[in-house]
C-alpha cells in the first residue's frame, strides 16, 4: 500500500497525513469530497472516544460538522482540543449561517478554522488546505504515532483484480500469500455483512468515501474506512480499531453533574420551607423505550448521554449556573432554579424543546425523539410533592404537536426500511388533453410497510424530515425512478419522466452535477426527463434555485414548478425561473367545476402560463366536467384519477398497450 499516487505536496500541503472527520449527520458526503481532492479520510458519525479516534488515525486536520448539530459539536471540540494541541493539528468546524453568533464558543472550546454553510465544494476544498496549512506550520509533521506504525488496511486494485494488504493486517489475519478480494470479504462476520453489502452499494453507486462497523478476529470491533481513488478505480480500505465502550461508565461520566431525583427534592425542599422562589421545568424524551427495543440498552444509554448533556447546557444557558439538573428516572429530566423570571423561564421552557427535538445519533442511525416539556413556578406555601405534582400534571396536558408517536416510529424504522427495499414506486400518467394519449408519467414514492401497509409519499417525506432523512430519501426516489425508467419496455420508449426535487436538494451546492451523474449513468435519456419542484422547495433562497434549474435545462432535461396555486404563490418565480411546466395544484383543478369567481382564477393562471410560453398540466383531473371547462381554458396536459391513479410499471405498461 506505499504506491500511492503522487500528490503534488507543495500547494497541497498535508495530503500525506489523513483527515479525521466528525459529522453527525453527512458524514459520507462530506467524506466523499475530501476524498475527491485527495485526502486520505478518517470520518466518523458518533462522539464516543472521538480524542482517541484522532489520535490513533495520526491525523494534521480534524473536521467537526456542527451544523445542525450545535450543543454536540461543542462538546466534539471541547473533546478535541486537547490532542489537537498537543500534536500541532488543525481544528476546522462547519457551522450554519444560523449560528454563527456562536462562533466565539467554538473557538474558546478549541477550534483554530470555521466555514459556515451553505458552502461550495470548492470552498470546503480550500478551508481544508488551509487547516492543512496551518497544521503543517504549528506542528511540523507531528507527533510519531503508534498506531499508525502498525496501520491496519488493504487495498484493491481492479485492472489486476490483486490484494494488497499491510503487514499489520498479514500478521493479524495470518496471512501468507495475497488473497482475494473474495476472501477479504469473507472474513466480515455474518451478523456484519449487511452493513458491508450497503456501504459496497453506496460505493457501487458512486459515492467516493464510506464506512461500516464489523467485528475483526483479533482486533475486536473496528470501523473499516472504504475509499475509492477516481483516477484508478483501486478501493483503499483502512481499518479502525475502536475497542471496547464501556456504556454504563459513559452514561456516568456524562450524568457526573447530573443529580439524582432525591438530591433534586432535597434541593428544592430546602428552598420551600426558607420561602424562597423556586421553578421547575420537566421534560419526558418521547418514545425512549423504543430506542432501548430497537437498538438495544447501550444506544439507549447513549442517548441519555447526549439528551442529559443538552438539558443541562441549556439550563445553564437559560436560568444561570446555580440551576440543577437530575434524571428522575428513565427519560424524564427536572430542571430547578431558584430565582427565575417568567421570561427566562419560558425561555428554557422553549429552548429544551427544542435541544430535545434534535434527531440523535445512535451508530450509523439517526433516531428522533421529541419532548414533551412543561414548567410551573412554586406558589407561596406549596411543598414539593405538590410542586412536582403540578408540574407533571402540566407535562400530562402538553400535546406536543408534530412528534405523534406514529410518525416519530416511523421516523426511526425509515432507514432500515430504504436498506431493505420498502420503498417502492408508482407512476401516474400524463395525458394529452387534445388526443388522450399518454405522453409522461410523474413517479410517485410509496412505503410497502412491513405492520402499517401501503403509506403515501406525504407521510413518507415527513417522517425522512423528521429522521433527518430528507436529503437521502430524495436521493433514493430519484436514483430508483431512474433506474426503473431505464428499463421501460419498448411500448413506453417514448413517454416522458417526472420527478420531484426538494427543497434540500436545492440547498445541495453540488446537486445539478450529482443528478445529472445519476441520470447517464441509469441510461435514461435526459431529453426524456422533466425535474419537477415546489413552489415551497423554491423559498429558502430563489437565487440558488434559478441557477440549479438552469443547469438542468442547459443539460437537457425540462423543468416544471409542480402545485402552483399553494400557499406561497408568487409571480416572481414564474419570471425569475427557467420553466418549462406549470403545473395547477388539485385544488384549484377541482374548484374550476365551482363558481363564476372560481374559474375565473384557474383561467387567469393557464393565460398567464401561456403567455410566458409555459406548457400546463393540471392535477387531480377525477371528472369529465373538469377536464372539459379545463380543455375550454387552454389547458394542455392533465393527470388525476380520471385517467388512473398510480400505477406500477406492469399496470402502467397495459394501460399504454390499451390506449393504443
Amino acid at each position: 500500500m506505499t504506491d500511492r499516487a503522487p500528490t503534488a505536496a507543495a500547494p497541497n500541503p498535508g495530503r500525506d497525513r489523513p483527515i479525521f472527520m466528525l459529522s453527525f449527520r453527512q458524514r459520507d458526503e462530506l467524506a466523499a469530497l475530501a476524498a475527491g481532492a485527495g485526502w486520505q479520510v478518517v470520518a466518523a458519525r458518533r462522539i464516543d472516544g472521538v480524542e482517541r479516534r484522532l489520535i490513533a488515525s495520526g491525523a494534521a486536520v480534524a473536521v467537526v460538522d456542527a451544523r445542525g448539530a450545535v450543543e454536540d459539536g461543542l462538546a466534539a471540540v471541547r473533546a478535541l482540543a486537547g490532542a489537537v494541541g498537543a500534536n500541532g493539528c488543525a481544528l476546522l468546524v462547519l457551522v450554519s449561517r444560523n449560528d454563527a453568533a456562536r462562533l466565539g464558543e467554538f473557538y474558546d472550546a478549541g477550534a483554530t478554522q470555521f466555514l459556515a454553510s451553505p458552502m461550495r465544494e470548492a470552498e470546503f476544498v480550500q478551508a481544508l488546505r488551509f487547516a492543512a496549512r496551518h497544521a503543517e506550520r504549528v506542528g511540523g509533521e507531528g507527533a510519531v504515532v503508534p498506531e499508525m506504525v502498525e496501520a491496519l488496511g488493504w487495498r484493491y486494485d481492479p485492472a489486476l483484480d490483486s490484494v494488497q494488504v499491510t503487514p499489520a493486517l498479514a500478521s493479524l489475519l495470518g496471512l501468507s500469500e495475497a488473497p482475494s478480494l473474495r476472501a477479504m470479504l469473507r472474513r466480515v462476520e455474518a451478523d456484519d455483512r449487511q452493513a458491508l453489502r450497503a456501504a459496497l452499494g453506496r460505493l457501487r453507486e458512486g459515492v467516493q468515501a464510506t464506512a461500516f462497523a464489523h467485528e475483526l478476529a483479533g482486533a475486536g470491533r473496528v470501523v473499516e474506512h472504504l475509499q475509492v481513488d477516481a483516477r484508478t478505480g483501486r478501493v483503499h480500505a483502512l481499518i479502525e480499531r475502536l475497542g471496547l465502550v464501556d456504556a454504563g461508565a459513559a452514561v456516568r461520566e456524562a450524568l457526573a453533574g447530573v443529580r439524582d431525583a432525591a438530591g433534586a427534592r432535597r434541593w428544592l425542599q430546602r428552598r420551600l420551607s426558607d420561602g424562597r422562589p423556586a421553578a421547575v421545568v420537566l421534560a419526558v424524551l418521547n418514545r425512549f423505550d423504543l430506542v432501548n427495543t430497537a437498538y438495544g440498552r447501550a444506544a439507549g444509554d447513549m442517548v441519555l448521554r447526549t439528551a442529559s448533556a443538552r438539558v443541562a447546557e441549556t439550563a445553564r444557558e437559560t436560568l444561570g449556573k446555580r440551576a440543577i439538573t437530575a434524571r428522575m428516572g428513565g427519560a424524564e429530566f427536572l430542571i430547578a432554579s431558584e430565582d427565575a423570571d417568567p421570561d427566562a423561564l419560558d425561555a428554557a421552557e422553549s429552548r429544551i424543546a427544542e435541544v430535545l427535538a434534535r434527531p440523535f445519533v445512535i451508530g450509523d442511525e439517526i433516531a428522533p425523539m421529541g419532548a414533551r416539556v412543561a414548567a410551573v413556578r412554586a406558589a407561596p406555601g406549596e411543598d414539593v410533592a405538590a410542586l412536582l405534582k403540578r408540574v407533571s400534571e402540566a407535562l400530562a396536558g402538553e400535546t406536543s404537536e408534530g412528534t405523534g408517536p406514529s410518525l416519530d416510529g416511523l421516523a426511526v424504522d425509515l432507514r432500515r426500511a430504504m436498506d431493505a427495499g420498502e420503498i417502492e414506486l408508482r407512476f401516474q400518467p400524463q395525458v394529452a388533453v387534445a388526443t388522450g394519449a399518454i405522453v409522461g408519467v410523474e413517479a410517485l414514492a410509496r412505503w410497502r410497510h412491513r405492520g402499517l401497509g401501503e403509506i403515501g409519499a406525504e407521510t413518507l417525506f415527513a417522517a425522512a424530515e423528521r429522521a433527518g432523512l430528507a436529503l437521502a430519501l430524495s436521493e433514493h426516489v430519484q436514483r430508483l425512478a431512474l433506474a426503473q425508467a431505464a428499463r421501460w419496455p419498448a411500448a413506453m420508449s417514448a413517454l416522458r419522466l417526472a420527478v420531484n426535487v426538494t427543497s434540500a436538494d436545492v440547498a445541495r451546492s453540488n446537486f445539478a452535477d450529482l443528478f445529472l451523474d445519476w441520470v447517464d449513468g441509469s441510461g435514461f435519456p435526459r431529453s426524456r426527463l422533466t425535474v419537477e419542484i415546489t413552489e415551497g422547495g423554491l423559498i429558502a433562497d430563489i437565487g440558488d434555485a434559478s441557477r440549479l434549474l438552469a443547469e438542468l435545462r442547459t443539460a437537457g432535461c425540462r423543468v416544471a414548478i409542480d402545485d402552483f396555486g399553494t400557499g406561497y404563490s408568487s409571480l416572481a418565480y414564474l419570471k425569475a425561473l427557467p420553466l418549462d411546466y406549470l403545473k395547477i395544484d388539485r385544488k384549484l383543478t377541482q374548484d374550476i367545476a365551482g363558481s363564476v369567481r372560481d374559474r375565473v382564477v384557474v383561467r387567469g393562471v393557464i393565460d398567464m402560463a401561456r403567455s410566458l410560453g409555459l406548457a400546463v398540466v393540471a392535477e387531480g383531473v377525477e371528472t369529465a366536467e373538469q377536464l372539459e371547462l379545463l380543455a375550454k381554458e387552454g389547458c394542455q396536459f392533465y393527470q388525476g384519477f380520471l385517467c388512473a391513479e398510480p400505477l406500477t410499471v406492469n399496470e402502467l405498461a397495459a394501460l399504454v398497450g390499451e390506449s393504443r
